[in-house]
């Protein structure tokens, strides 16, 4: 039997997508309106083809959170000039980087050969080579960002020094980086990180240059996982920060509400994101 809401969904964000990607050089001449502002530097990785998405997320964030100290998006290398100059009109604090001149030069040589292979290894290197200066956010291009984000901004300016991390909602993992049957419990996804202090990698990074064969999709997951689990770090708010896919099959965004702060929309349910462009709370 054909799921009726399901495709319809699909459909529906896919036309959504198209007319806000052929809209872009009108849509980024409106200001967003906003004078809160937030103590935070926010990088962000991404590429070309999901330029609609960093746009639709950039101008969430500063609707909802505020304006940061700098929003940082790095390049992978395939933004033209045209669409770098378009992501630095939306704000001010906008700037756009190449990430192989914005990645530190001393990084383990195992993390720059996964980063020459595969674009999760260029994620990796991005990650860990992020400054760390006070409250620090790390955002995937796919999030979007609600009303209860004020919630980050209270955490940004919060006395701990604590890295906060994302639950994940499944278990995606590169087993062949996993010692210990524990480590995989509670797994974090990678997409959304806020960081307090300067991380240490060395020991997870160390195994993946134990790696008898080529990392692959998941093993940057992986190593963020290990990384910040041994450096203790906090889960975020299942209820306010929102990985999961329980809602992929039926039309509406479960999720999305005027109380959550923000929701990460994986491949998965990647349709769901224009959705809730267009028609969020």
């Amino acid at each position: 039997m054909v799921n009726i809401g399901y495709h319809s969904a699909k459909i529906q964000g896919n036309f959504l997508r198209s007319i806000y990607r052929s809209s872009l050089s009108s849509l980024v001449s409106f200001p967003v309106k906003q004078d809160r502002q937030v103590p935070i530097k926010v990088y962000a990785l991404s590429c070309e083809r999901d330029l609609p998405e960093q746009v639709a997320s950039l101008r969430s964030f500063l609707r909802h959170v505020g304006i940061p100290d700098a929003f940082v998006i790095m390049s992978d290398g395939s933004y033209t000039n045209e669409s770098i100059e378009l992501l630095k009109s939306i704000h001010p604090s906008v700037d756009v980087q190449l990430l192989t001149k914005f990645q530190r030069n001393d990084l383990p040589g195992s993390v720059y050969e996964y980063a020459s292979q595969q674009a999760m290894g260029k994620k990796l290197a991005a990650l860990m080579s992020i400054p760390i200066d006070g409250a620090t956010l790390y955002t995937d291009s796919d999030i979007l960002f609600f009303q209860g984000a004020s919630d980050l901004a209270d955490l940004a300016t919060s006395k701990d020094s604590h890295t906060y991390y994302l639950p994940d909602c499944k278990n995606s993992l590169d087993k062949r980086l996993i010692y210990e049957d524990i480590e995989m419990q509670e797994p974090i996804n990678a997409g959304f990180i806020l960081f307090k202090k300067a991380l240490d990698w060395s020991d997870s990074v160390q195994r993946l240059a134990n790696l008898a064969d080529a990392p692959n999709y998941f093993s940057e997951q992986t190593i963020v996982n290990l990384t910040i689990k041994r450096n203790h770090g906090i889960a975020l708010s299942q209820d306010k920060y929102i990985m999961n896919v329980d809602d992929q099959f039926t039309y509406p965004d479960k999720f999305a509400s005027k109380s959550i702060a923000m929701r990460h929309y994986v491949s998965d349910i990647r349709h769901k994101f224009w959705l809730s462009t267009f028609f969020s709370p």
